[in-house]
C-alpha cells in the first residue's frame, strides 16, 4: 500500500458513511505506511477518538465481535478484556490497550483540510443537497467559483457542474499530503456556468440552523458519556475535553459548556 492508496482508503470510508464519521483503529494503522499515518494525523485528516468499545477478541479462531470490559486493580492500573460465551475453555481474555485506540475522520475534516491547503477561507457550510458541502471560494484564471466536496458515493470536489474525483487531486509529496491546486483552477475555469452558491440563501441558513443544531446535539452526547465515566468531572472540564476532541467547529470551551446539556 502507497501513501496515496492510504488517502484513497479514508476518503472511500467516508463516502461510504455519507460524509459521516468514521473510525480506524490503532491496530489498522500499523498495516498502512507509517509516513502517511504520521501525515494524516499532523495535517487533521485524523483526529483521536474515544477508545474502542468493542473488539474482535483474539481467543480463538473464530474471531467473534465482543463488548469490552474494563476494571482497575487496587494501584488504579488499568485492565481491558472480553468475556468468551462461546467456548468453556476460554472465559476471560486480556485486550492489549493498543488494540482498542481509535481515530476519527469524516467529511468536515477532510473541507477544512482542503480549505488550509489551498489556502482559501472555509465556507464550511452544508447546500440545500445536504450531501454537497461548501469549502470556499477558489480563484482560477477566468473566474472566482464556489469549490464544494460532494460526500455521497465516491467522495468528489465540485464547482457548478463539473467534478473530480478528491482521491485523483490529492497526492502525497514531500513528505505530506497535498491538493493539486493546478487541477483544482482548471476545474474552476472549466465549469459551464459561474457557481452562485457562495451567496448566503434563506435555504443554506436553515442548513446552517440544522448543521448547529446537530453540533449541539453531539456535545450532548459526549456529555452523558463523560459524566457516566467520570462523575465527578465538572462541566468546565468535560467543555475542554469535548474541544480537545475536535468536536467543536472552532467553538471556546465556554460555548461548548453552555450548549452541551
Amino acid at each position: 500500500m502507497t501513501q496515496d492508496d492510504a488517502f484513497a482508503q479514508l476518503v472511500a470510508r467516508v463516502g461510504a458513511c455519507s460524509g459521516g464519521p468514521v473510525l480506524v483503529s490503532d491496530e489498522e494503522l500499523t498495516l498502512w505506511p507509517p509516513t502517511a499515518v504520521a501525515s494524516m494525523k499532523s495535517q487533521k485528516l485524523l483526529v483521536k477518538a474515544r477508545a474502542g468499545k468493542s473488539v474482535v477478541c483474539p481467543g480463538c479462531e473464530e474471531e467473534c465481535v465482543m463488548p469490552v470490559q474494563i476494571v482497575k486493580d487496587a494501584a488504579q492500573r488499568t485492565t481491558a478484556f472480553v468475556v468468551c460465551d462461546k467456548r468453556s475453555d476460554i472465559n476471560r481474555v486480556v485486550i492489549p490497550a493498543g488494540r482498542l485506540k481509535q481515530w476519527r475522520s469524516d467529511a468536515a475534516m477532510l473541507c477544512a483540510f482542503i480549505a488550509r491547503d489551498l489556502g482559501v477561507r472555509a465556507a464550511g457550510e452544508v447546500t440545500a443537497e445536504e450531501r454537497l458541502r461548501q469549502i470556499g471560494v477558489v480563484k482560477g484564471a477566468k473566474r472566482s467559483q464556489m469549490l464544494c466536496l460532494r460526500v455521497a458515493g465516491e467522495v468528489s470536489l465540485v464547482v457548478g457542474e463539473s467534478a473530480l474525483p478528491l482521491s485523483g487531486v490529492v497526492t502525497f509529496r514531500d513528505g505530506k499530503f497535498a491538493v493539486d491546486a493546478e487541477m483544482v483552477r482548471q476545474l474552476v475555469d472549466s465549469a459551464r456556468t459561474a457557481d452562485p452558491r457562495y451567496t448566503p440563501t434563506g435555504v443554506r441558513r436553515e442548513a446552517r440552523k440544522r448543521e448547529t443544531k446537530d453540533m449541539y446535539a453531539t456535545w450532548c452526547a459526549e456529555y452523558r458519556g463523560l459524566k457516566r465515566e467520570r462523575p465527578s468531572m465538572s462541566d468546565t472540564a468535560c467543555a475542554r475535553l469535548i474541544v480537545k476532541r475536535g468536536l467543536a467547529a472552532g467553538r471556546s470551551p465556554e460555548t461548548v459548556r453552555k450548549h452541551m446539556k
